[in-house]
């Protein structure tokens, strides 16, 4: 099945240098890039995509760390594109992340962790539409 995810570099990926590497790995994989800004996020933006997160205690941080920056938001589109993504990006705890995946290789830290990645084609659709309308 044809699915579009949203991805984007945060701030430490694009002051890192990691952009090119990054966009690199998926186009080897065979996705296909639909879309490619760099942007700076806004208060409603990020309150938006994260919106599940809000009330949480970690929240804060967060939305500090993806506004502190440019970030570099794509959208990728191929054959079970959230899945190979989604295993290529690797577990959002960096510590735990296998070696040879984006996190595991260039993630220090849970709270820097320098990729997102839609986890359903639900939220690549709601994502998608929130970052390019």
């Amino acid at each position: 099945m044809i699915e579009q995810s949203l991805v984007f570099i945060k701030p430490d990926g694009v002051s890192r240098g990691l952009v090119g590497e990054v966009l690199s790995r998926f186009e080897k994989r065979g996705l296909t890039l639909l879309k490619l800004e760099m942007q700076v996020l806004t208060e409603a933006l990020v309150d938006g995509h994260y919106a599940e997160h809000v009330a949480r205690s970690f929240y804060p941080e967060l939305k500090s760390y993806v506004m502190s920056g440019p970030v570099v938001v794509m959208v990728l589109v191929g054959e079970n594109a959230i899945g190979a993504i989604r295993k290529m990006v690797g577990v959002t705890n960096s510590a735990e992340a296998d070696a040879g995946t984006i996190r595991g290789d260039f993630a220090l830290t849970t709270a820097y962790n320098i990729i997102h990645a839609s986890d359903s084609v639900e939220s690549g659709q709601r994502e998608i539409k929130n970052f390019f309308g």
